[in-house]
């Protein structure tokens, strides 16, 4: 029985010891594909794309935009629109579009090939009845609903944009020039509420093609957990709904396979994903995207940290704390301070790689000498939120 024993564990080593790590080919690929991101916006607000080209699975990069392109929205009636490039890869334009006329994107790239989408009609949204959210033990779900009387969108995707107010570990009223700490000036560079923005990354596609009305009821949008620091204080979120055509909502559905559903035997196998975009000026450049035209629905909710259970959030830097730092320390069993504000903070004379930024001055118990004995300090993950947000307020916050 125990020959056995050790014969099975022998057996078992050896089919350990025999794996190797396979990387297919796929995975070191030099291709390089356009990505075409946008949709033609026929209504008020401005229309955005944004181009980048596929990087390998393999390599370092996450992001690889195409800045120094052209590109014009055209009707089938020969009238143009060009883009600005606002950003590295991003391009953007406002006109107003005729209902009644085809659209389509030319796209010319620094390395003169051209790109061009089919025509498309224009397509409009039905208004989002309502986006509101549902709390459960674990988060909030947020999901979406409309309709429309017509019965003729049938066809749906979402997207959105979620922003949330943030505050760090410790307010701070004092900040270092590299020389002298001096007061912070709270109305232009306080450090302790920012605000965060994330932009969805998963494809939220519907239809009610087998429906007999045209209504979404309930759609989810996106789920935030309880523990998530976008709760804590205040969040937003900004839902835009689109309506598509049936090769649209096919092509959406058809990516989504691709992308987020290939985790299991029992998922989608991948298949070739065909999009609207072609290259003219050479039929082997791949271009990944489709292109529709339409007006854009949206609405924004806000949810305050009062309207939810007493969650506790996780901080993002935990174990903060404030050192206390003197301008003349003494050290137990010395005779000789040093100045602890050179050391740690006025980071021109210090030889630390990352200085502490000042949080609240120590007052002097001397009342007729102002300067204080020194100030609480952190590291700047701690007081400085301008790491995970900007503390430029948004316009559309209330």
């Amino acid at each position: 029985m125990r020959a056995s024993w050790y014969l099975y564990v022998i057996f078992i080593m050896a089919m350990v010891s025999c794996k190797k790590i396979y990387l297919p080919p796929v995975i070191n690929s030099s291709n390089s594909y356009l990505v075409v991101e946008g949709t033609i916006n026929s209504g008020p607000d401005s229309t955005t794309f944004k181009l980048s080209r596929t990087v390998k699975l393999s390599g370092n990069n996450i992001a690889n935009p195409v800045t120094g392109a052209v590109l014009t929205v055209e009707d089938n009636q020969g009238a143009s629109y060009p883009f600005t490039e606002q950003a590295h890869g991003t391009y953007s334009a406002i006109f107003i579009l005729d209902n009644s006329k085809q659209y389509r994107l030319r796209i010319k790239t620094p390395d003169n090939k051209q790109y061009l989408s089919d025509f498309v009609a224009v397509k409009n949204s039905p208004p989002l009845d309502s986006v509101n959210y549902k709390i459960n033990n674990n988060g909030i779900n947020i999901y979406a609903n409309t309709h429309d009387p017509n019965n003729n969108t049938r066809y749906y995707r979402w997207d959105y944009q979620e922003t949330w107010m943030i505050h760090s570990s410790f307010s701070s009223y004092f900040k270092s020039n590299g020389d002298t700490v001096l007061a912070r000036d709270l109305n232009n560079d306080d450090i302790y509420t920012c605000w965060a923005t994330n932009i969805s990354s998963s494809i939220n596609v519907g239809s009610t093609a087998k429906l007999t009305q045209d209504v979404v009821f309930e759609n989810p949008i996106v789920f935030v957990p309880s523990t998530s620091e976008k709760l804590e204080v205040k969040y937003s979120i900004l839902v835009k709904q689109y309506a598509l055509t049936s090769d649209a909502y096919n092509f959406w559905v058809n990516l989504k396979k691709n992308t987020e559903q290939l985790g299991s035997i029992f998922d989608a196998q991948p298949s070739q994903i065909s999009g609207n975009i072609h290259s003219i000026t050479d039929p082997s450049a791949i271009a990944i995207g489709y292109v529709s035209a339409g007006n854009i629905a949206s609405q924004r909710i806000f949810i305050t940290n009062q309207q939810l259970p007493a969650w506790t959030a996780i901080p993002t830097y935990p174990g903060c704390e404030a050192d206390t730092l003197l301008y003349k320390y003494l050290p137990p069993h010395s005779l000789i301070s040093y100045n602890q504000i050179d050391e740690y903070i006025n980071y021109h004379k210090i030889i630390i790689p990352v200085p502490e930024i000042p949080i609240d001055a120590i007052p002097n118990p001397n009342h007729n000498d102002p300067k204080p004995l020194g100030f609480t300090a952190s590291t700047r993950e701690c007081v400085d939120c301008t790491l995970r947000g900007t503390n430029k307020k948004p316009a559309f916050w209330q």
